[in-house]
């Protein structure tokens, strides 16, 4: 089985000059780099006396789930004749805190709203999401629900032809169930994992 492997340094910038002392005398802050790559500013949720101007931990998860859908859906839209002309996502997640201190996300929800050209077909668009979802690497690596509601818009013929103009858009009836959801499962095997 091929492996990949990824590589990331993280480096606590949150002492204040007193170290762990107290819960209260050390700033949360850090900074997170890979090789080659800008830095990426961390810190806590602000609930856990965090930076709010800085990625916590739990957004960077729903932000890899968000990421790496989006990923899977332009490679099956590409290998299936659907042209993506944007894509853009809304995604949140819950995570409930235990009595013990310790706590878990129990759901992602994403919402990615896509727009296809003119010459797609926008029920097709629609399905595709599911064998995204199947495919997705991160999806397929967490134990809680990854759910999607998707919303299709395709270009007028207009639009098509002033590209790349902004041009006009129809959204996908709500009658063609232009909303979807979907929980983690495993891959199907008739699609391809490679070209992500």
């Amino acid at each position: 089985m091929k492996q990949h492997h990824y590589e990331v340094q993280l480096s606590w910038t949150g002492n204040l000059g007193q170290g762990t002392s107290s819960y209260r005398a050390y700033g949360r802050d850090h900074e997170i780099s890979a090789a080659g790559k800008p830095i990426l500013p961390g810190s806590s949720d602000p609930a856990f006396r965090g930076d709010p101007s800085r990625y916590n931990p739990e957004e960077l998860l729903v932000a890899s789930l968000s990421a790496c859908h989006m990923l899977s859906y332009l490679h099956v839209c590409a290998v299936n004749g659907v042209v993506v002309m944007g894509y853009v996502d809304s995604a949140s997640g819950v995570m409930e805190e235990r009595p013990d201190g310790s706590g878990a996300l129990t759901e992602v929800m994403l919402r990615p709203e896509v727009t296809i050209s003119a010459e797609s077909d926008s029920a097709k668009a629609l399905s595709l999401h599911e064998e995204a979802h199947h495919l997705c690497f991160i999806a397929n690596s967490v134990n809680f629900p990854v759910r999607h509601e998707a919303r299709i818009i395709r270009e007028t013929p207009a639009a098509t032809a002033d590209r790349p103009a902004t041009g006009s858009a129809e959204a996908a009836p709500r009658s063609r169930a232009s909303t979807t959801s979907a929980e983690s499962g495993r891959a199907p095997e008739s699609l391809p994992r490679r070209g992500r």
